[in-house]
């Protein structure tokens, strides 16, 4: 019994990191950076950075929620580019009166526009982060806090611990602070270079299997040489929103603030078979001598979400020669130098990087010309359809293989014929002649 125990926790340590692991972006993670700039009479000024190294997933509205657990008896006198949701009892202290003084502060971003004494360098974005693969320059975030009754000392600060990590519902799963060696700044000029008292990182891990049950997506499938559609399948993303769902022609779409996102960030679906709030649609248009088209279409059918800076990832064989996207931007993901078949598809800012809530407006499109390789392609045997696909870093479903368009098996007989009949027509001329 004590053996079965035993290998049952070995089971769920390392499935609970098999599932945290996303093989095509192997290294990313957001990567929380906290360095004592300061010391206080009771503590320390730090700045903590939040960089979002993960290549295609980002942090959507209404944005990232940290917090973690004081070490001691710790407490916030004030915070700039950031603030904490609730202040906690701060009774004992008479005069200056903390920003916060609970055990385990919850810390969220600033909006856009607030004073400019309460911003700070890369802050005040919603909790909206960029992926890196997308915008860099967007994927950080940074606020400046001043800690109290804290070491005053590289040997007496104690380090937060149980860090949490909400962008914006679960999924991310954040080890311990290590202490790492101290960050170096360059002057404005770069010609002097300073380094922080004290640095410690935290990293947080995205697992989709943590964030939800279901799948948030789905892929639908159809080509030029056959009149089947592949649809997404029956209750991709479960039916526990059959009962609340919306038809597209309900009166109910007509009232004042249904759109508007809930706290709780529940859906507004519009009933479909599938459930999904997103489907991705890929139509293989055109067969030409050297090269190939798709059409790429994702819709939203949720009434309550639009998505900024969404990114769409596809992993195709044939992906290692793209010719010409059309309507949206395309970045190679190559996590592995030897294999090149995976691509980043993003909307060209100002254009279509905002994908609209459900209705007319709530779907984005394009077309991708891709080269043939003569040594691999076929039309055959569903190669023509990609083996993954993520909608905003999450995995969609997809249909069964045995469901793909085919090759119609007609195409032969309907060609053989054709030559008869060509044959034929050839011997009456040569006849009359």
């Amino acid at each position: 019994m004590r053996a079965v125990v035993i290998s049952s926790f070995f089971f769920l340590v390392l499935f609970s990191y098999a599932v945290a692991y996303d093989p095509l972006d192997p290294t990313g993670n957001i990567t929380i950076k906290w360095d004592i700039m300061s010391w206080t009479p009771d503590g320390y000024v730090a700045t903590l950075t939040m960089n979002n190294f993960q290549m295609y997933r980002h942090i959507m509205s209404p944005g990232w929620t940290l917090g973690w657990t004081w070490a001691k008896k710790e407490v916030i006198w004030s915070m700039v580019g950031a603030q904490t949701t609730e202040q906690g009892d701060c009774s004992k202290f008479k005069g200056n009166i903390p920003h916060c003084c609970k055990k385990n502060p919850i810390v969220v971003d600033m909006l856009p526009g607030v004073p400019y004494n309460q911003q700070y360098t890369n802050c005040c974005k919603g909790g909206v982060l960029a992926s890196w693969g997308q915008d860099p320059a967007a994927a950080v975030s940074a606020f400046q806090l001043s800690i109290g009754q804290a070491g005053t000392s590289n040997k007496t600060v104690k380090l937060p611990k149980n860090f949490t990590l909400l962008g914006p519902g679960p999924g991310y799963t954040c080890g311990p602070a290590k202490i790492v060696p101290p960050t170096n700044f360059l002057s404005p000029d770069r010609r002097r270079k300073t380094q922080a008292l004290m640095t410690w990182n935290v990293t947080c891990t995205y697992s989709q299997f943590l964030a939800r049950k279901h799948p948030s997506c789905c892929v639908s499938f159809s080509s030029f040489y056959n009149e089947t559609i592949t649809p997404c399948p029956s209750c991709a993303c479960g039916c526990e929103n059959k009962n609340k769902c919306v038809k597209s022609d309900s009166k109910l779409l007509s009232v004042v603030g249904i759109n508007t996102p809930r706290k709780d960030n529940s859906p507004l679906l519009q009933c479909t078979h599938h459930m999904c709030p997103v489907r991705v649609h890929w139509h293989v248009k055109v067969n030409y001598k050297d090269y190939w088209r798709v059409k790429v279409a994702i819709t939203n059918f949720n009434y309550r979400v639009n998505h900024t800076m969404w990114t769409l990832v596809v992993q195709h064989p044939n992906l290692n020669n793209v010719t010409q996207v059309f309507s949206f931007d395309y970045k190679p993901l190559v996590p592995y130098e030897s294999v090149n078949d995976t691509g980043m598809f993003y909307g060209t800012k100002f254009y279509n990087d905002l994908l609209m809530e459900a209705g007319p407006f709530g779907n984005v499109q394009s077309e991708v010309l891709l080269q043939k390789d003569k040594n691999t392609f076929t039309f055959r045997q569903g190669w023509a359809f990609p083996r993954k696909v993520y909608f905003n870093g999450e995995e969609c479903m997809l249909p069964p293989p045995d469901t793909y368009p085919f090759l119609p098996n007609s195409a032969h007989a309907k060609l053989v014929g054709f030559s008869a009949l060509a044959c034929s027509a050839i011997l009456l001329l040569l006849a009359l002649w």
